[in-house]
């Protein structure tokens, strides 16, 4: 056996990477920043843990060859969706999308719409980058960052036909649950964002969450309940059914969906 087939390059796929790596250097020089928006905008509350876990050889392989086509860091600039996309398909945003098997899932059965997937989780950001990439899906993108600030700098008025945010922390100790995402504050920065018809998809298995999240909904005059009993939605065909789901449903955990329909404001009358 040569020298070079017992090198640590040869027996790990990816490692002469991480070998090459200098200290304070980005670990993918061509993937997601760890800070994209840098310290441009004002400090706040923040409803989202960044997460710190291992990347596999496949996800970091796919930061590294997909990031530069498909991935997005939220920077604050101006965004044109027609531009990042190719093409002016609907575009629907997702808030936290975890390992990205479901996002992918929706993708591929509706091609006509393009996925904006917002996340801050490194190694789910490689593993929807190549779940889309072994599915030839060309309507992902994938963000990495605040999705507040792509919401209120990035994106332009009525530019989204949809907003969902499936499973998101539930901050459940009553001292956190200011950092919840699902806010009258929030909801009106969507509403600003969403078309008239634009459907607003909630899903949690956390029953307290849920019910607050129910009652800003339906408290906030910018959306209104698909539900004509005004409650919750059973989990619809179009949203699969997760592994992490599967398990709390297992633990008997309830699953709450909720559908809320962005409404057209009337137009104010002259004097």
């Amino acid at each position: 056996m040569s020298d070079s087939a017992n090198s640590p390059e040869s027996r790990t796929p990816g490692a002469s990477l991480r070998h090459a790596r200098g200290k304070g250097e980005p670990r993918f020089p061509d993937g997601p920043k760890p800070d994209p928006a840098g310290s441009h905008f004002e400090r706040r509350i923040r409803s989202f843990q960044p997460r710190r876990s291992r990347v596999t050889t496949g996800q970091a392989d796919a930061l590294q060859r997909l990031w530069p086509k498909w991935g997005l860091d939220i920077d604050g600039r101006a965004l044109d969706l027609g531009r990042l996309f190719g093409d002016e398909k609907p575009v629907v945003l997702e808030i936290g999308f975890g390992m990205g098997e479901a996002t992918a899932r929706m993708a591929a059965d509706d091609p006509e719409t393009n996925v904006l997937a917002v996340d801050v989780h490194t190694p789910g950001q490689g593993n929807l980058l190549n779940l889309a990439d072994l599915d030839g899906l060309s309507n992902v993108r994938v963000a990495n960052g605040d999705a507040i600030i792509l919401l209120r700098e990035m994106l332009t008025p009525d530019s989204l036909s949809g907003l969902r945010v499936y499973f998101p922390d539930p901050w459940p100790k009553k001292r956190h649950h200011k950092r919840r995402l699902i806010q009258e504050e929030f909801l009106t920065l969507v509403a600003s964002r969403l078309r008239a018809g634009a459907i607003v998809h909630c899903a949690t298995d956390w029953e307290p969450y849920a019910e607050q999240m129910l009652e800003v909904l339906t408290a906030h005059p910018e959306f209104e309940n698909t539900r004509a009993d005004g409650g919750f939605a059973p989990r619809p065909g179009f949203r699969p059914l997760t592994r992490f789901e599967g398990q709390g449903l297992d633990k008997g955990h309830v699953v709450n969906d909720l559908l809320f329909r962005r409404v057209q404001q009337p137009e104010s009358g002259c004097g």
